[in-house]
């Protein structure tokens, strides 16, 4: 490589960063991001590719987890073995996750190993083997792991939910894949994949520690060498048309039925997304929230309840859940959807509105006090192109979120139609009654 094209400091005034961060844009389009935090003595760093499941066809659902496993089994210069010993042998740790839109491998090491850090993951993202023997060993890894998965009610429902919501769209498939896409797909598919994907342009390289920019930066150059040039890798996506709603139910002989009610909620890049936010703490963020203190502090309908969203680039969801007893199934969901009418009708109060708004700056400042948080918002930012506020700027939107906000948040996210998903005893579950509680406001 011949250098970076543009440092931090070139980055037009439209660009702004936080104090601390740093970026700088490759030759070859890789993208450093780094955080200085000079108070601690570690580093974690990630390798962001902008590849996940959403960016898959039918026949290789998977893939994207798929590499993500195999590029632990083994790179040109270094076996699988070596890998682990490599991180290990400096006390660091080292691991991967997939999501629908992108795939990060990431370390944490003291801020004197990040070279070894840069080394080794940059090795894996640059010289994947992809053997065919690795490739048939690692498919019964993810196997287990859909099994796993497959075995636990509560992650099914949700993956249910999205099923049933986004219909046919990627967005509806587990990130996982299916045991059958998983048992078909071929080493040359996912060699393929590793080809078209794991381009420079398409990837980004954030560290947050007590690290300098232009180490990470050196070193990023060193480990890539000279791995390609500027060409199109990143994935064509199509956003989902017409969202499935209604009840969908999977059998399971456990002990408690699984519910998620839901529908359609907001894109990444909405402005709204902060009115969700403070309404997502207020209905099911925390102990204080609405559907904690009604459904188990008041009549002891779970153990557990809560609310979440999910925002993509083009897409988003909104939902509550809960587990109770299959007896009380009917009058879970009754509840349930009576909670979101109410706030959308009602909307919240004031103690509600400024204890959620408090509890949600808590919770991101907290969040940030470590490496590895720091890490992820660099990265994520970057992959998918969401501008990276300050701590300051955050809070201050925070603070804005008014009950006109939250009143337009709720109308956005809580009018239905919604999506019901039940896993569990199902058998004594009139579901045309539950079908009732999916219909518009």
């Amino acid at each position: 490589m011949s250098g970076p094209r543009r440092s931090a400091a070139d980055h037009p005034p439209s660009v702004s960063l936080p104090r601390g961060v740093q970026l700088t844009t490759l030759d070859n389009g890789t993208r450093v991001i780094t955080e200085a935090m000079p108070h601690v003595c570690s580093a974690t760093l990630g390798w962001w590719v902008g590849v996940g499941s959403r960016d898959e066809h039918e026949a290789v659902a998977g893939a994207s987890h798929f590499l993500e496993h195999l590029l632990f089994k083994g790179t040109r210069r270094r076996s699988a073995r070596e890998i682990a010993e490599a991180i290990d042998a400096v006390g660091g740790e080292a691991n991967a996750f997939t999501s629908q839109e992108y795939t990060c491998f990431y370390a944490r090491v003291l801020d004197r190993d990040v070279g070894v850090a840069l080394d080794v993951i940059g090795d894996m993202i640059r010289e994947a083997a992809c053997g065919a023997d690795d490739v048939e060993a690692e498919r019964r890894v993810v196997l287990e792991e859909i099994l796993m998965h497959l075995d636990s009610p509560d992650e099914l429902a949700h993956s249910l939910f999205c099923e049933a919501h986004f219909g046919g769209h990627p967005l509806g498939r587990e990130v996982l894949g299916s045991e059958a896409s998983v048992r078909a797909v071929g080493r040359d598919d996912i060699a393929g994949w590793y080809q078209r994907h794991y381009q420079p342009d398409n990837v980004v390289v954030a560290a947050a520690g007590n690290v300098a920019h232009d180490h990470i930066v050196a070193g990023v150059r060193h480990a890539l060498g000279e791995h390609g040039a500027p060409a199109p890798s990143s994935p064509v996506r199509t956003a989902p048309g017409e969202r499935g709603h209604g009840v969908a139910v999977r059998s399971r002989p456990t002990e408690q039925t699984q519910v998620v009610l839901g529908g359609p909620g907001l894109a990444r890049g909405d402005e709204r997304r902060w009115a969700v936010a403070v309404l997502d703490v207020a209905l099911g963020g925390s102990m204080a929230s609405r559907l904690f203190q009604e459904i188990r502090e008041r009549r002891g309908l779970a153990y557990t309840v809560g609310s979440e969203q999910a925002q993509h680039v083009d897409a988003g969801t909104f939902n509550v859940f809960a587990g109770t007893n299959p007896s009380q199934v009917g009058e879970l969901v009754e509840v349930l959807r009576a909670q979101l009418d109410d706030v959308r009708q009602q909307g919240l109060s004031d103690e509600e509105l400024a204890r959620a708004r408090e509890s949600l700056a808590g919770s991101i400042v907290l969040g940030l006090e470590d490496t590895g948080s720091r890490m992820v918002r660099l990265g994520r930012s970057q992959i998918t192109g969401t501008p990276l506020l300050d701590v300051d700027a955050v809070l201050a939107r925070i603070d804005a979120v008014d009950h006109d906000a939250v009143a337009e948040a709720a109308q956005a996210v809580l009018s239905g139609p919604f999506t019901l998903a039940l896993v569990g005893p199902v058998d004594d579950v009139d579901v045309t009654a539950l079908a009732e509680h999916c219909a518009a406001a």
